[in-house]
């Protein structure tokens, strides 16, 4: 090789090199292009929690819409969410994010739907929970599995105090009171977190050593305690004085729940109409009705049923495709 041909083979060399890294830099930035999720769906300008309604997410856009009365007009517009509900003054949005491991954005909103915070946590959306002030809230995701149907499942938990900023990322740790004694195990799960109307009493599930248990939980003396065996997902009445609940009735993963009344005061519990497994943490749309969702007909995800909470009447169809019910009175 001689010294005049040289200059020309590291040019061709560097030309080279530059094509080769220029298309590699192409494709990663392409690459981060395509993985980047994309833009939260906010709601319409023209969308706020100020009308009247029955709030839910419609699973056909997986946007939170309005409707008015049984039956009556959808309106979209919401926010997108997986899970939502709203109460006071302000309202909670959750949503699962792309890619692995799965994660959940946590939006709180005020009445406006504009967003007030943002929380990312690990897990799949499950539960959403705000108190009827507005300003304390819950929510739970599932790090494990997706069913309460198996064993196989772990969750997450987190309260978030909008009045001091502060935010228990998961409530694993509370100290827990269990059969008269303190309970320490590793397999300790909440979920299905509701709110008194103090801001500081709080009911959730708890599960531990194979069992389910309703708590009873005190913000400000970070403690829970034990209520009674086999309830899951409570749902506090607007007068603190029911919870709402489903119970395991049945072996049969298809049809494992019935969902059933407490009364606090005397533990005395009842079982209402609904006779197919409710398998949802129910939303009291006033002080006599709760409202849930099942599976849906016709192909639909899901639909919203109210039935009366005193064990009367009969189940009736809402919002023919939605789930997680909320009512702005």
């Amino acid at each position: 090789m001689n010294l005049g041909s040289r200059p020309l083979r590291l040019a061709l060399v560097l030309t080279a090199v530059l094509l080769l890294a220029g298309g590699s830099l192409g494709y990663v930035l392409h690459a981060r292009h395509r993985e980047r999720p994309p833009g939260p769906a906010a709601a319409d300008a023209s969308f706020s929690l100020e009308e009247p309604g029955l709030y839910f997410q419609d699973p056909a856009t997986g946007r939170v819409a309005r409707q008015s009365g049984e039956q009556g007009p959808r309106v979209p517009g919401g926010p997108s969410c997986d899970r939502f509900h709203t109460a006071g003054e302000h309202a909670l949005c959750l949503r699962k994010l792309p890619g692995v491991p799965a994660r959940t954005e946590a939006l709180v909103l005020d009445r406006r739907l504009r967003e007030v915070r943002r929380v990312t946590v690990p897990g799949i959306p499950n539960r959403a929970r705000v108190s009827a002030s507005g300003q304390v809230l819950s929510w739970t995701t599932f790090t494990t599995g997706d069913s309460y149907a198996t064993t196989a499942f772990s969750t997450r938990t987190a309260i978030l105090d909008l009045r001091t900023g502060y935010l228990v990322k998961s409530i694993e740790q509370i100290p827990l009171t269990l059969d008269g004694a303190r309970h320490h195990d590793s397999d300790v799960n909440y979920w299905g977190v509701t709110f008194a109307r103090d801001d500081n009493r709080f009911y959730a599930t708890v599960s531990t050593g194979g069992r389910t248990h309703l708590v009873e939980g005190d913000l400000r003396a970070w403690s829970a305690k034990a209520l009674r065996e086999n309830a899951e997902c409570p749902s506090l009445s607007p007068d603190d004085t029911r919870v709402a609940f489903k119970k395991k009735v049945s072996d049969d993963p298809r049809s494992p729940w019935r969902l059933h009344v407490l009364d606090l005061a005397t533990m005395s519990e009842h079982p209402v109409a609904e006779l197919q497994s409710v398998d949802d943490q129910a939303a009291w749309l006033d002080s006599a009705t709760l409202g849930y969702a099942l599976p849906g007909r016709d192909g639909r995800a899901s639909d919203v049923w109210s039935v009366p909470a005193d064990g009367t009447g009969a189940p009736r169809l809402v919002v023919a495709g939605g789930s997680s019910p909320a009512n702005v009175p």
